[in-house]
């Protein structure tokens, strides 16, 4: 069976404990060979002092470089479905010292953030999953700021695909594409 239809056939976006035990493994392994992070979230434009959500956080890879990137004044609000990536993130926060990273743990897309927070919004290698991108999409666009900037990946679809829900949601205009990312603005 094909890993999309795999994908397809989960009753929940929600993976298993065991499946986010193996991720994270993989991920370390990933960043200690090919360290590409910090490169790719210099084209993303996060500034000192920014409000950025990392939605779909996972162990949190990107919440603290991103934590590092606004600086104390900023503020990383690492959001995701998974209790193990909270957990992994606080563990993260306490180990490395953020005082500037706040785990959320959110209720289907319901991040439970205040509306209008964040000026950049990133959900990276998570877009593939969502069974209904116009609810996650519309989610993103309560949190975000009106001048904010959403920044996604595809993950693992094509890029006509990513491009497709996020156009038939009718909330986010395209502004650039490159070959790792879609910044989007708000319609």
């Amino acid at each position: 069976m094909s890993r999309k239809r795999k994908i397809e056939k989960r009753k929940t976006e929600k993976m298993s404990n065991m499946s986010f035990k193996m991720m994270t493994l993989i991920f370390k392994l990933v960043d200690l060979m090919f360290p590409y992070i910090n490169r790719r979230l210099r084209k993303f434009g996060i500034k000192q002092e920014m409000t950025v959500v990392d939605y779909g956080c996972g162990p949190g890879r990107y919440s603290v470089r991103l934590a590092k990137l606004v600086g104390s004044k900023g503020k990383v609000y690492a959001v995701d479905i998974h209790e193990l990536a909270i957990e992994a993130v606080k563990r993260k926060i306490e180990r490395q010292g953020f005082n500037n990273i706040e785990p959320v743990l959110a209720k289907n897309y319901n991040s439970t953030l205040p509306d209008n927070v964040a000026d950049v919004v990133c959900a990276i290698d998570m877009f593939f999953v969502i069974k209904k991108p116009a609810e996650f999409l519309a989610e993103l666009k309560r949190i975000l700021k009106k001048a904010g900037t959403l920044i996604i990946d595809d993950g693992h679809q094509s890029r006509s695909e990513t491009k497709t829900k996020i156009i038939n949601s009718g909330l986010w205009s395209i502004y650039e594409e490159t070959r790792d990312h879609l910044k989007c603005r708000q319609r």
